[in-house]
């Protein structure tokens, strides 16, 4: 928990969306935290927050063990916001009804304006209808005292509900899903207007809190951070660089198994244009030896895992003496370690960050990210001034190219695949695409086909595309090249990578695939 003069309360009843929630708030500038309901009062004391939102749930409030809505939220005084359970939940605790057996709204549905509200002031007008997004099976059929209708749908009479005096809303369906074009707006009515924030939650500000909180945890201890070239590590890196300087150690452990030039992307970056101390340690022949020949994804994600964590304690033994492990742990990890059904321990997930170092080192863990979403971890590094083309990077699997080579490792596999995969990637850029695709990536197949190449026959492996659109990596839909694109790209592809001879598209969306292939 942290510490932020204004900000908003989430309590979470067990939501699949109740992140969307916090996304929404913060993209206005507003800083939140999720915090389940059995921990509500405790958050409420600690958070002293402007405004409070109460998200969904998969139960009912008819339920016997029903998930319920602390006194202490009610007698915070401050706006709440109930969304669809939530909403339930706060007539309940206010006096209200709520049955089960009547029409089930999922999906989009048209809500009716019936009187006029701060919650969309600016937004919507009397007697005009709009697009939400409904999931739900009971509904309000009795609103507490003090309570009005202000907005009605077919399948749910108390749609909307206000207390106008009390600034107590309550709305049946979900403004942060995208299928609620106003959604957003709602929120940022709420947050400005209704709580009256203003919107200073910005990545220099977070900047700005963190360098001091890093020197007031660390004193004049030494940190260790493990650099696995991917944006988050890099970037909490560089913020406790700025933070502590000299005092920070990091440790790229070098498995040979990244693509093209990036080894050496990564290293000068630390060392020339950040001057962070960094030990480079080349562990390739270590790494690729071990996988030599293995076909089970399982076994080479276990093996690399091992073999990371080995090498990092080695290193770390050979500077002797630090205290602090850094790790670039995000929000989201944080969250479901203490999510609705999660265990007590905020340190549950963060720990496997890093493979379970931290239980076998006896150091104290340094995440500065741990408050942020992944776009705001790019949004600071973009603050902190790392190159637009690091931070905007696809994401890609701490295994590497190992699970991107189906079948048995071998150097010279992986040799072709990072040729590969580099032509692909350079087309894509080349075609302006990079940035509307979520990750791209090339894999080599463990099958050799005949073809024909000048006047000989050849016998050589098939290279598959990967392309895939998407919000969170949850879900994703392969994406729809011009056959023009892929033309070009294959061509090039298989004329200037020895050992290539066809080149295939994946059109498999996530599910039923997964976006890697192992």
């Amino acid at each position: 928990m942290t510490e932020h003069v204004q900000s908003i309360l989430i309590v979470d009843f067990g939501s699949q969306v109740t992140q969307l929630i916090a996304r929404r708030i913060r993209e206005t500038g507003v800083y939140c935290e999720i915090h389940p309901f059995q921990n509500a009062a405790a958050a409420v004391a600690a958070m002293q927050p402007k405004g409070i939102v109460l998200s969904g749930s998969p139960a009912s409030t008819l339920d016997e063990n029903a998930p319920t809505v602390a006194p202490e939220i009610l007698a915070a005084n401050v706006p709440i916001l109930g969304i669809c359970y939530g909403q339930q939940a706060l007539c309940v605790a206010l006096g209200g009804k709520v049955e089960g057996g009547h029409h089930r709204e999922f999906g989009r549905a048209e809500v009716k304006v019936q009187k006029l509200s701060a919650l969309y002031e600016g937004i919507w007008d009397l007697g005009t209808e709009h697009q939400v997004w409904m999931s739900h099976g009971d509904r309000v059929v009795a609103i507490p005292e003090g309570f009005e209708v202000i907005g009605t749908s077919p399948g749910a009479p108390f749609a909307m509900i206000a207390n106008e005096e009390r600034r107590i809303y309550g709305v049946q369906f979900h403004p942060e899903v995208v299928h609620t074009p106003d959604g957003a707006r709602l929120y940022a009515n709420f947050v400005y207007n209704i709580c009256g924030i203003a919107a200073t939650w910005t990545m220099a500000a977070y900047r700005e809190k963190m360098v001091e909180k890093i020197r007031e945890q660390v004193g004049s201890g030494r940190v260790i951070c493990a650099l696995s070239g991917g944006v988050d590590s890099s970037v909490a890196a560089v913020l406790i660089h700025e933070a502590i300087g000299e005092q920070l150690t990091c440790i790229f452990v070098d498995h040979g198994l990244m693509r093209l030039n990036e080894a050496d992307e990564v290293v000068s970056m630390f060392r020339e244009q950040y001057n962070i101390p960094l030990v480079h340690v080349d562990a390739a022949d270590r790494f690729i030896g071990a996988l030599e020949g293995e076909s089970d994804p399982e076994v080479k994600r276990k093996t690399i895992g091992r073999l990371f964590i080995e090498t990092f304690e080695e290193e770390a033994e050979k500077l002797g003496g630090a205290q602090f492990l850094a790790q670039g742990t995000l929000y989201p990890d944080v969250i479901e370690s203490v999510s609705f059904t999660g265990g007590p321990s905020v340190t549950i997930k963060s720990h496997h960050n890093v493979g379970g170092l931290p239980e076998r080192m006896n150091m104290k863990l340094v995440e500065p990210l741990r408050e942020l979403f992944k776009d705001e971890v790019r949004a600071l590094g973009r603050e902190l001034g790392l190159p637009e083309k690091f931070v905007g990077r696809h994401p890609f699997p701490g295994p590497g190219l190992a699970i991107r080579c189906p079948g048995g490792v071998t150097r010279e596999k992986l040799d072709i695949l990072r040729k590969a995969d580099a032509i692909y990637l350079d087309e894509i850029r080349k075609a302006g695409l990079y940035d509307t695709i979520w990750q791209a990536f090339a894999v080599l197949l463990p099958v050799q086909t005949v073809g024909v190449m000048g006047d000989g026959r050849t016998y050589e492996f098939v290279c598959a595309l990967r392309a895939v659109t998407s919000v969170d990596g949850m879900t994703a839909d392969f994406y729809p090249y011009d056959m023009a694109f892929l033309g070009k790209t294959a061509t090039r592809i298989i004329n200037e990578v020895r050992g290539i001879n066809r080149v295939v598209y994946d059109v498999t969306s996530k599910p039923p695939g997964t976006i890697e292939w192992e």
